[in-house]
């Protein structure tokens, strides 16, 4: 089952300490018990934002953290640049700066300190033991035509940005897409919030169609699922595009932190260490 017992007790814990009302609890309850075999917490979480919804109205606003953290991120732009810049390896170290970036999450993290956002990035590079999986994302880069970036947070989207100049920059031919999320869910970015970021700059942004925190076949448009059938390079951003995409036959490379006690024991890794995962092959596929 891809939610575990240890996982979906977590999500029900958190609906109750977001609203502890008996019969909404009732109803997160059973959606979780119901759940088919393939479902994935963030489409679970999904169905609980639209039970609440029905139940209490619009769901409170991310709308200042996000702003909040964008700022932030775009504050640390030019710094950060000028540090990718200078690297050996300047984009290992934008890669490493856009999965940092993946700390500001507040779907998985009970709590967002910018203190503990900027001592992650004083880490600018890749661990050794990641040599190999990067140089297989270089060689797809170098190989491909098409580009997909599927991104995760607000403020996490501007290391997003300063990644994909490094992209552009390293390979001029790879044209450039990013997905977003379809709706306001959690401090996800949405087309809005990417264009703040100044993305569009540097890429093209689609909508992934829903306000959900993962990639969801079929909550997607077709132009979302062309961009995930065409793209020869696939890079997915946090733990719910992990969850949502992988095991589903995509060759993707992952970035992100380990934000929970299941994932740290998953890769066998601390809290809040940044991760760089390579799942399948080009030319395997089991999705239509």
């Amino acid at each position: 089952m891809r939610v575990p017992p240890d996982c979906a007790q977590c999500m029900f814990d958190r609906q109750r300490r977001r609203m502890p009302d008996e019969a909404y609890l009732a109803e997160v309850q059973a959606i979780i018990d119901n759940r088919a075999e393939n479902d994935t917490s963030p489409l679970l979480v999904y169905r609980f934002d639209q039970a609440f919804t029905r139940r209490f109205g619009p769901q409170d606003s991310y709308a200042e953290v996000k702003r909040r953290f964008n700022r932030l991120a775009l504050s640390l732009a030019d710094p950060l640049r000028a540090r990718i810049e200078a690297a050996a390896d300047p984009l290992a170290a934008a890669l490493s700066f856009a999965r940092m970036g993946n700390y500001i999450d507040f779907g998985a993290m009970d709590n967002v300190e910018e203190a503990t956002l900027l001592r992650l990035f004083e880490e600018d590079a890749l661990r050794p033991d990641e040599a190999e999986v990067y140089g297989r994302f270089v060689s797809a880069c170098e190989k491909g035509s098409r580009f997909l970036l599927i991104a995760d947070n607000c403020g996490e989207i501007v290391m997003d940005r300063l990644l994909l100049e490094q992209i552009k920059k390293r390979f001029p031919r790879l044209r450039r897409q990013v997905l977003v999320r379809g709706g306001e869910v959690l401090n996800d970015a949405t087309v809005h919030d990417a264009e703040d970021a100044g993305v569009d700059q540097v890429a093209e942004i689609l909508s992934n169609g829903a306000p959900v925190a993962g990639t969801i076949w079929e909550l997607m448009p077709e132009s979302a699922r062309d961009a995930i059938r065409q793209a020869d390079v696939i890079l997915a951003k946090g733990q719910g595009n992990y969850e949502s995409l992988s095991g589903q036959g995509w060759h993707v490379f992952y970035a992100f932190l380990c934000k929970c006690d299941l994932f740290s024991r998953r890769f066998g890794k601390p809290l809040l260490t940044g991760m760089l995962v390579e799942e399948g092959q080009p030319t395997f596929c089991v999705i239509p």
